[in-house]
């Protein structure tokens, strides 16, 4: 069992920065690929990035790609999530996960924990 606490969100205009923290409760956190996911109003929950188990490799949505930067710190337990450039269409409220059974990282369906979520709001 895995208990994710996002923080960080926040209200910020276009152009400027945020980042998000997910801090993962438990003594197995290098089990866990963990991902960062985001859900806008009226829209359905889409990719934005993951961090493979070893945090090695890194993957990232072509919308966030160049902007965004997804790591971890293992003696932490913390995964974050740098979102720089932002743009209103960055507006959501996002999760972090964390998963164990690979396939792509990027289907919500591949993940086995995920926190309340965090609102971020960009304002043009």
């Amino acid at each position: 069992q895995v208990q994710l606490v996002e923080s960080g969100g926040g209200s910020v205009q276009a152009g400027g920065s945020l980042e998000l923290s997910c801090a993962a409760s438990g003594r197995t956190f290098s089990r866990y690929f963990m991902g960062w996911f985001r859900q806008a109003p009226g829209k359905e929950r889409e990719f934005a990035a993951v961090i493979t188990r070893n945090g090695i490799i890194t993957y990232y949505a072509d919308s966030v790609k160049g902007r965004f930067t997804i790591s971890r710190d293992s003696a932490k337990n913390t995964v974050y999530l740098q979102m720089n450039k932002l743009k209103p269409e960055d507006t959501a409220v996002y999760y972090c996960a964390a998963g164990t059974d690979w396939s792509t990282g990027r289907r919500p369906n591949e993940y086995d924990y995920w926190g309340q979520g965090t609102q971020v709001t960009v304002s043009s």
